[in-house]
């Protein structure tokens, strides 16, 4: 017996590290938090406007430039033009930028953006051509799907618990009914069946009078 017990305690605790093993998140894989001393590009830095050496705004920055070893060497500004109209897509060195941070804002001087250096800056070239509203379209649908259905299945997984329980619960209820309804029908179809056995005498027909006999006619003389 104990030899048992001891084998069933052993399962049952590989059991729980197993489940807690895939239920944990990967250590070194995601992010709890954003700390003090990080930013996210899209609220900090992307749409970040950058001044000239005279401190005025020359441009935005639309993108980065990033390695494929994941390294940040540049940004992509937006210069000139009105509301984006006619505007000039030029690819500036991240080193070149100078950045600083006061009350929770950033500023982004460019030193050497002197309107003859923008006006000669070659606009920066794609390697590759940009998405188009179809492939976006396209790359967007597929996402919503995938989102959908793992957040269906999630919610169905989450819900049979209660889905079970609901459907126990109704079957105990309904045996509760039909045996709480058992005797008042029991009653009923004695009732019905007194009230037609009381009912037959009156049905009966009565017996027929007998026939008087004939009285035989005077003989004539």
């Amino acid at each position: 017996m104990k030899t048992f017990i001891c084998g069933a305690a052993a399962l049952a605790l590989l059991a729980t590290a197993a489940v807690a093993e895939t239920a944990a998140p990967a250590a070194g894989v995601f992010i709890k938090s954003q700390t003090a001393d990080e930013y996210l590009a899209k609220d900090h830095f992307i749409g970040a406007k950058v001044k000239g050496p005279d401190g005025k705004i020359i441009g935005d920055i639309e993108d980065l430039i990033i390695t494929d070893g994941n390294t940040v060497v540049g940004v992509v500004m937006g210069t000139g033009g009105f509301l984006g109209m006619a505007e000039k897509k030029i690819g500036v060195q991240l080193s070149a930028l100078k950045f600083e941070e006061a009350a929770g804002e950033l500023s982004v001087t460019l030193a050497e953006a002197t309107k003859e250096a923008l006006d000669a800056a070659p606009a920066y070239e794609r390697a590759q051509p940009k998405k188009s509203l179809w492939n976006r379209a396209k790359e967007k649908a597929l996402e919503l799907k995938d989102k959908t259905a793992a957040t269906t299945n999630d919610a169905v997984e989450k819900a049979k618990p209660a889905l079970e329980e609901a459907k126990q619960k109704a079957a105990e209820a309904y045996e509760k009914a039909k045996e709480a309804a058992t005797p008042a029908y029991e009653k009923a179809k004695e009732a019905v069946q007194g009230a037609v056995d009381a009912a037959k005498p009156a049905d009966t027909p009565a017996p027929a009078a007998p026939e008087a006999p004939a009285t035989p006619a005077p003989a004539t003389p």
